[in-house]
């Protein structure tokens, strides 16, 4: 049995379930899931986009329990420091946290008009200006660190924390048909063809619908 247990809300709509989720698996450590109920008020918050990452998603391990997803992050690359999951540079791995912290602190205004929901599609979707300025701010981040660092990734060849959190920014550029330059298309392809990503993808799918008031919007 795993000695560790991640509990997790939606993976259709749980935007901070994946970032926890995806950490997890890149630090290779083994765990189980234990998804809670839609019903519950914490799942709901979050897909709801009523909170960040209050409780979910939370990383249970050898008697520790961590629940706000970077610092799932910080305690992953502690106790699994060959995974990588931090750059080993200095000035890199400081400016991982910079990216890594800004995407759990900022863009609200993305948040509200882009909810994660991997099953849908939309089409020419309208962005309105406030959504646009923090799109335009994700695609600058990007931009800067495959150029920093040669890619494929964020900072180099191999995933990291900064990659996991901008991996549901990834999902909601095409859900919502976000129009981007070769770099950031390729980045986004880079990102969904982790294994990790195509395993949530297929269980995000399969899914059944549980919140009508994500898709009521649209």
């Amino acid at each position: 049995m795993a000695k560790a247990v991640l509990t997790i809300s939606s993976k259709n709509y749980g935007a901070w379930a994946l970032r926890g989720w995806l950490m997890t698996k890149l630090a290779g450590l083994e765990f189980s899931e234990q998804v809670i109920s839609p019903d519950d008020p914490a799942m709901r918050a979050e897909m709801l986009l009523l909170s960040s990452s209050m409780l979910v998603p939370c990383l249970q391990h050898n008697g520790v329990t961590v629940w706000d997803t970077l610092a799932i992050g910080e305690y992953l690359h502690e106790i699994k420091p060959k995974a990588g999951l931090l750059p080993a540079d200095i000035k890199a791995r400081a400016h991982c946290r910079a990216v890594s912290g800004e995407m759990h602190s900022g863009f609200a205004s993305m948040r509200g008009a882009l909810p994660m929901n991997i099953k849908a599609h939309f089409p020419n979707f309208k962005v309105w200006s406030r959504a646009q300025g923090d799109i335009d701010r994700v695609l600058a981040i990007w931009k800067d660190c495959l150029e920093s660092y040669g890619g494929p990734f964020l900072f180099g060849k191999q995933p990291c924390i900064a990659d996991a959190m901008y991996a549901p920014v990834v999902t909601r550029f095409m859900t919502y048909d976000v129009s981007l330059d070769e770099q950031a298309a390729g980045y986004c392809k880079s990102i969904m063809a982790l294994p990790a990503m195509q395993e949530w993808v297929a269980a995000a799918c399969a899914e059944p619908d549980e919140i009508d008031e994500l898709d009521a919007e649209f």
